[in-house]
C-alpha cells in the first residue's frame, strides 16, 4: 500500500521518469493515490510523494472536502506545462510531503498543461487560481522540487526551521501549524 513520503526523503528530489502511455498498471496506482489525497484533505498528489519514480499526478481542486465518493479526480500521465502567463502572484501553499507548514510561493496565476489520461488519450487543461497553482505545484514535484525549492530563497531557511518545529510536534500530512511569509 502506498503512503505519503515526507521531506527530506530523497525520492522528492528526483526528476521522475516518463510513464508508458496507456499502461494499465497506472489504474491501481491512480485509485490508491486519489484515496491518499482525499484522506489527507489534499487537492493534488504527485507520484514521488508516494515514493514512485513516475511522471504521474492526481488533482481535484473542486472536491468538497467531505465524502471522497463525491470527488472528480483528474489523473495526468506525463503532464507538462506548455504555457504560463500573468503577473506573478504570491500565495500560501501547503504540501502533503511537507506537513505542518504553509509557505508563500510566487507563481504565475494561469497555466496550461498537456497530459495523457489513463486510457492513453492526449488532453490539455488550463486554469487559473487554485487550479493553475496546483498544476504548477504538482509538476514541480515531478521535477524534484518541493516547497523549499519553490519558495523565495529569503524564506527558505525560515521554512526549513518551521518544518523542523512542525515535525517535532508530530505534524501529519494535511496539517498546517505554521505560516512562512
Amino acid at each position: 500500500m502506498l503512503k505519503v513520503v515526507v521531506a527530506p526523503d530523497p525520492v522528492l528530489s528526483m526528476v521522475c521518469k516518463p510513464c508508458d502511455v496507456g499502461d494499465k498498471g497506472l489504474i491501481k496506482v491512480a485509485k490508491q493515490m486519489a484515496k491518499i489525497m482525499y484522506s489527507n484533505n489534499g487537492c493534488g498528489l504527485a507520484a514521488p510523494q508516494v515514493g514512485l519514480d513516475k511522471r504521474f499526478v492526481v488533482i481535484d481542486v473542486d472536491w468538497d472536502g467531505e465524502d471522497p465518493k463525491t470527488g472528480n479526480p483528474i489523473f495526468m500521465v506525463n503532464p507538462e506545462i506548455i504555457e504560463t502567463k500573468g503577473e506573478p502572484v504570491k500565495d500560501k501553499e501547503a504540501c502533503l510531503s511537507c506537513p505542518g507548514i504553509n509557505v508563500v510561493i510566487e507563481r504565475q496565476p494561469w497555466a496550461r498543461v498537456r497530459f495523457y489520461d489513463l486510457d492513453g488519450d492526449e488532453w490539455e487543461i488550463e486554469g487559473d487560481g487554485l487550479l493553475g497553482r496546483c498544476l504548477q505545484h504538482e509538476i514541480d514535484h515531478l521535477d524534484g522540487k518541493t516547497l523549499f525549492e519553490s519558495c523565495d530563497p529569503s524564506l527558505r531557511l525560515q521554512a526549513l526551521q518551521k518544518y523542523d518545529q512542525a515535525k517535532a510536534i508530530g505534524a501529519k500530512p494535511g496539517e498546517s501549524q505554521f505560516n512562512v511569509e
